[in-house]
């Protein structure tokens, strides 16, 4: 099973319904965020606690601070007496970093490029484009290639013998030779061997061409290339421009957007937090609140991640500020319940304890109304 095309044909179905490829992750965004929402609850859930149970862990830490092995052990056994699991909230960062991966594999692949990276969506000039990359077209019949270019072969390839596509063949390596050298401006020749195939003999004799989607490794363009039959080598001639990098403002508007929704949630988490803190923690949380969206926005400066991820992670960021607010005030209405049920218990206990109070009253009063008779 190939998740990056499941992923991919998910974003096209999606972009069906949707109207676009922007839409369509926008749309997957919010499907992500209401499949982890549970998670989410138990990550806010366990936050809150944590908070409440700070004071006391830090005490334990602090009495046990020559004697490591024993706090912790000491700080297992206060876990388990209250039910905690300090762990419990990194779930949903764990679980969606497998998401983010197989985001960026899937809008990083040739699939996509020639499927819809060339997309336009609001200010986006194209969902593949990274901060700094190619201008090249993909499917305009050239390369914008450098002389250093690598090549290979997509997973959707053909073989033909005339006009009879033949089936069960495939390729043992999915690289593309060039024969001499790349020049920019000039057409590249490009060859499969024969020796790279598997399949039967006689079916690998009767190729007479092949279709195929090939990458440039180094840009991410993709062109559509037909290699005809020469002896044991199949060969193309594609021709090329010289590759020219580009700055795209598109993209750092993203990246600046991305800072400003990720400050924004980690303010709203941390507003949310109403336990009180020694001033020395409460420090350290505002300074990470602020250091990391700082951190992160600087790291995709020079990490090349495509327009489309980042629509993705500030979608994700405008999803999680709503879902804070509503999961915080589902929590303090539990809270509510749970301190109302509490209250009741200890008044029902507090009248228990009276009832035979005032019975023993009642019963001395009736001795001295009787005695005074």
């Amino acid at each position: 099973m190939d998740l990056t095309v499941l992923t991919i044909d998910f974003l096209k179905f999606l972009s069906n319904i949707f109207g676009s490829y922007g839409m369509g992750i926008i749309a997957l965004t919010v499907i992500i965020r209401l499949a982890l929402w549970p998670t989410s609850v138990s990550q806010q859930r366990s936050m809150k606690t944590m908070q409440l149970l700070q004071p006391k862990m830090k005490a334990i830490q602090d009495r046990y601070k020559n004697d490591p092995q024993t706090a912790q052990r000491k700080l297992m056994e206060f876990y388990k007496e209250h039910n905690f699991n300090p762990m419990a909230g990194c779930l949903p960062m764990l679980i969606q970093l497998p998401i983010f991966i197989l985001l960026y594999s899937s809008l990083m692949s040739p699939q996509f490029i020639s499927l819809a990276g060339q997309s336009n969506f609001l200010f986006i000039d194209r969902l593949d484009a990274t901060l700094k990359g190619n201008a090249g077209v993909s499917n305009d019949g050239k390369f914008s290639a450098s002389e250093n270019d690598k090549f290979s072969v997509g997973k959707k390839i053909k073989f033909y013998a005339g006009n009879e596509e033949l089936g069960d063949i495939k390729l043992k390596k999915n690289n593309v030779e060039i024969l001499g050298k790349i020049t920019p401006g000039e057409p590249v020749d490009m060859k499969i061997s024969r020796d790279n195939l598997n399949g039967d003999y006689s079916q690998l004799k009767k190729i007479t061409e092949i279709k195929a989607t090939v990458t440039d490794n180094n840009t991410r363009e993709v062109e559509d290339i037909t290699f005809k039959s020469d002896g044991d080598l199949l060969v193309a001639q594609v021709p090329t421009i010289a590759a020219k990098t580009s700055f795209h403002y598109d993209v750092f508007g993203l990246i600046v957007l991305f800072g400003i929704t990720m400050f924004l949630s980690q303010k709203i988490m941390m507003a949310s937090n109403k336990a009180p803190m020694d001033p020395q923690q409460e420090a350290m949380q505002k300074t990470m609140g602020t250091m990391m969206p700082v951190m992160l926005t600087a790291t995709f400066l020079f990490f090349p991640i495509p327009a489309g991820v980042l629509l993705y992670l500030i979608s994700s960021n405008v999803v999680m500020v709503g879902q804070t607010i509503i999961i915080n005030k589902q929590l303090e209405k539990e809270d509510g319940i749970k301190k109302a049920a509490k209250s009741a218990t200890v008044n029902n206990a507090e009248l228990a304890k009276s009832k035979p109070v005032k019975a023993k009253e009642v019963k001395n009063i009736e001795k001295e109304e009787i005695s005074e008779d």
